[in-house]
């Protein structure tokens, strides 16, 4: 089953994007806890070869696409842009990173805005850098979230993905997939208030199109530059992109 079809509530009757706000609002307080408790803390490593990345082109106007809990939007403040707009469909999610930002002193820096990646409220060609974290398998229709990530991007501009992928090799393939389907909904249930939350995002991590199969969606959908880099024997993947 393709990660579009997969939603948080099997028996609901909402549509993809209405289940998903739902679902973070749910488990925003606990999130960041329980994504360092799921990772082992390596996600804030890969994050910060996201910056890195997208430090290289100095750019001045920066959007974080579900931002969630704007862990990125606040790593990215040290390139020292103009402005960094998070965006996100959840605005419990929001919330809690509001707080951060102010806590650090940058909400004059760092803008959180609820919105619709598929459906965003800013101008063509706005940004320099656009970043999404764990976020683009969560989009209700890919292919629409992508074109209207190339409509805001500047034509010089970069886009940056940093998404779970499935290890490929052995022991590793084996390892992930017993992770990800026992041990991490185990661990969502006994930490979080919303049951289904964590065996929804593994499930959705694992039919996720990965690899050379997410750059050519990337490149059906107005980018022709692309290229990707598995990280942590390949349980996560960035991809860099231009148009």
């Amino acid at each position: 089953m393709s990660a579009e079809k997969i939603n948080p509530y099997k028996d609901s009757q909402l549509g993809k994007k209405e289940q998903v706000t739902q679902m973070f609002d749910t488990i925003s307080e606990n999130y960041d806890d329980l994504n360092r408790i799921i990772s082992l803390g390596i996600d804030v490593k890969w994050r910060k070869k996201v910056v890195a990345i997208v430090g290289e082109n100095n750019p001045k106007q920066i959007l974080d696409i579900a931002t969630g809990t704007g862990d990125l939007a606040l790593m990215m403040a040290s390139l020292n842009p103009d402005r960094i707009v998070g965006l996100d469909i959840s605005a419990g999610m929001l919330d809690v990173g509001k707080r951060k930002i102010a806590k650090a002193k940058l909400s004059e820096k760092i803008e959180m805005i609820v919105g619709d990646s598929e459906d965003m409220p800013f101008d063509d060609h706005t940004f320099d850098a656009i970043t999404v974290s764990f976020g683009v398998r969560n989009f209700a229709h890919l292919d629409k979230g992508i074109t209207e990530i190339a409509r805001v991007l500047k034509p010089t501009g970069v886009l940056v993905i940093l998404e779970t992928s499935n290890p490929t090799k052995f022991p590793f393939k084996q390892g992930y997939k017993f992770y990800t389907n026992y041990i991490l909904p185990i661990i969502g249930k006994l930490f979080s208030k919303d049951k289904v939350a964590y065996s929804y995002l593994s499930e959705s991590a694992n039919s996720f199109p990965f690899g050379e199969t997410f750059n050519n969606i990337l490149q059906k959908n107005g980018f022709t530059h692309t290229k990707h880099k598995p990280v942590t024997f390949g349980v996560a993947t960035i991809y860099t992109a231009s148009k």
